[in-house]
Formats: structure tokens, C-alpha cells, sequence
């Protein structure tokens, strides 16, 4: 058990400029997804890339079993889409527009670009279930990411 206080922790880390991304994936319920800044690539052979999301969010647990899952990228302009999605209890897709990656994932319109893959691996540390993927389909298309910084949506101006 650490002696830190968490929220003079997350002040601290919140100083780390991270980009927005929304995960999605298509299940029998229908389309899920979640807002999620901890994503990088991992590796370039193979192909990996890795994120982290909280293990009891009931998103993560729907697309945990999913055959694929999207990864949308946001656009500095989406910031209400990553609010939708960091918000539980309500139909995420209600109101976005999306098309269908190769796999099945949502794929958000608007997003700056677009990755698809499998969940080779899970493991649980802490609150946080950390994945592998495995993609096999990347688009990028033109515009300026959305950037998460100390607790909020761009950057100070």
C-alpha cells in the first residue's frame, strides 16, 4: 500500500499530455465503447499496440470478449464525443456517427485515424486491466489530435 495521496498523484501525472481515444468493438448487445488516454504503440514486429482500462468498467468488460476491437483516435474538435463515451449508463452511439472497420469495430467519423485489431493478452494490475492487440488495419486521415492535459481537454491557452 502506497503512502501517497492520490490526488496529489493524479495532479502530478496529470502535468503528462496524452492523446484522446475512444475504443470500440461490435457485440451481441450491439456497438461499445469507452474514452481512454492510456494507449501506445508497443511494438513494430509485430504490430502491437497496448492500452490500459479500468477493470470493472462495464465497457471494457463487454469488449474484453470481442472478436475485434476499433481504435478511434480523436480529432481536437470531438471533445464532446470523448466526454459521451467516458460516460456510463447511456447509449454511447445514440447520437455519433460511425462506419465499420474490415473487423466489425466502430469506427468514429471525425476521428483523425483509425486502428483495428485482436486482444492477444490481458493481465490485471491494480484497478487497471493492461491489453495487447495485435492490428491489422490503420487509416489516418487529416486534422490535429485531441490532447487530455491535467485533468481536462487541450491545453492550457
Amino acid at each position: 500500500m502506497s503512502s501517497l495521496d492520490i490526488s496529489h498523484y493524479k495532479e502530478v501525472v496529470g502535468h503528462y499530455v496524452t492523446g484522446v481515444v475512444v475504443i470500440t468493438a461490435r457485440t451481441a448487445e450491439g456497438p461499445v465503447g469507452f474514452t481512454c488516454q492510456t494507449f501506445s504503440s508497443l511494438s513494430l514486429d509485430p504490430i502491437l499496440i497496448s492500452f490500459a482500462a479500468k477493470s470493472a468498467g462495464r465497457s471494457w468488460l463487454s469488449i474484453r470478449g470481442a472478436e475485434a476491437v476499433g481504435f478511434n483516435m480523436l480529432g481536437a474538435d470531438q471533445v464532446d464525443v470523448a466526454r459521451v463515451f467516458a460516460t456510463s449508463g447511456i447509449d454511447k452511439f445514440a447520437d455519433v456517427h460511425w462506419t465499420t472497420a474490415p473487423h466489425g469495430s466502430p469506427l468514429l467519423e471525425g476521428a483523425i485515424a483509425h486502428l483495428e485489431g485482436r486482444i492477444l493478452s490481458v493481465t490485471t494490475h491494480g484497478d487497471h486491466d493492461f491489453a495487447v492487440v495485435a492490428i491489422d488495419f490503420v487509416q489516418a486521415d487529416a486534422g490535429s489530435p485531441l490532447l487530455y492535459y491535467r485533468g481536462d481537454f487541450g491545453l492550457p491557452g
